[in-house]
């Protein structure tokens, strides 16, 4: 890359940064890409930090010793959490979306990237400063929300699907009971896509009683891996008896009454979680 003035460096850098989330980059690194003193890098960052935190991107952590350099870590501040949260349920409360069995529809939602990817980053922003390994999630409804959280934590994703696909090579397949339909079903994962003893993120899109949720979480118990927590975008609240206790949700149904075509969202859980996180 040609030699770069400031104002050219911070653009290319705070790309360069928010593209490559919660990885350690050099000090050299930038020296060389822009063909400038670590002096000056080290003052291009301090202002990148300061912008990063003021407008809610994030933090820029600085790791000293010859081994360190500096790490973007993503995370959204109450205000536009708040806000992402609020909008969500907005959205979900259109009467077109239920389908029969109080389920809605929400295929033009996960179809979204950007509207993905700012509800990756809400999830990202809680378990930031966890160490995960890994995000997991069931086919196919879940894959969209999985891919941008684990985009935003710079971790792969574990695909679990309920048919076994021969281009996947061995797989560890579980028996479980669906918590809302009382029935057995099973679940697969090629051995390929998940280190034993890894540190996994649970993503489901919709979850009534909880049943696929733990249905992965017995899954992972066969990798002797760890469930480092459990985030949904929407939850039910209407149940007898929900299959997982601790977990997180980004909006709740509060009530729907398909006879009437009405249905009531409000924000789940996520926005006490994140205050925690914050200190607030």
């Amino acid at each position: 890359m040609k030699k770069l003035k400031r104002s050219g460096r911070l653009v290319d850098m705070t790309y360069y940064l928010l593209q490559h989330p919660h990885q350690l980059v050099s000090l050299s690194y930038f020296s060389e890409r822009y063909q400038s003193a670590k002096s000056s890098i080290s003052e291009d960052l301090t202002i990148v930090k300061e912008i990063f935190e003021s407008q809610g991107f994030g933090s820029l952590l600085t790791i000293a010793g010859a081994s360190g350099g500096v790490k973007y870590v993503p995370t959204v501040n109450m205000e536009e959490g708040t806000e992402l949260v609020h909008s969500l349920c907005e959205k979900l409360e259109d009467k077109e979306r239920l389908l029969p069995g109080g389920y809605l529809y929400m295929m033009d939602i996960l179809g979204k990237p950007q509207l993905m990817n700012e509800i990756g980053r809400l999830f990202a922003a809680v378990y930031a400063n966890q160490h995960i390994d890994a995000v997991m999630t069931v086919a196919m409804k879940g894959i969209p929300l999985a891919y941008a959280i684990g985009s935003y934590l710079d971790v792969p994703v574990s695909i679990v699907r309920r048919d076994h696909r021969v281009t996947e090579g061995s797989m560890v397949s579980i028996n479980y009971v669906s918590g809302s339909a009382k029935r057995i079903q099973t679940m697969s994962l090629a051995r390929r896509s998940l280190k034993e003893g890894a540190n996994v993120l649970i993503v489901d899109d919709f979850m009534k009683a909880g049943g696929t949720a733990r249905g992965m979480m017995d899954l992972l118990a066969e990798f002797n891996a760890n469930v480092v927590g459990i985030g949904v975008l929407v939850e039910a609240e209407d149940v007898e008896e929900r299959l997982v206790d601790d977990y997180i949700s980004i909006a709740r149904l509060e009530k729907v009454n398909e006879k009437e075509k009405q249905v009531q969202t409000v924000p789940g859980n996520f926005l006490d979680k994140l205050k925690e996180v914050k200190g607030e």
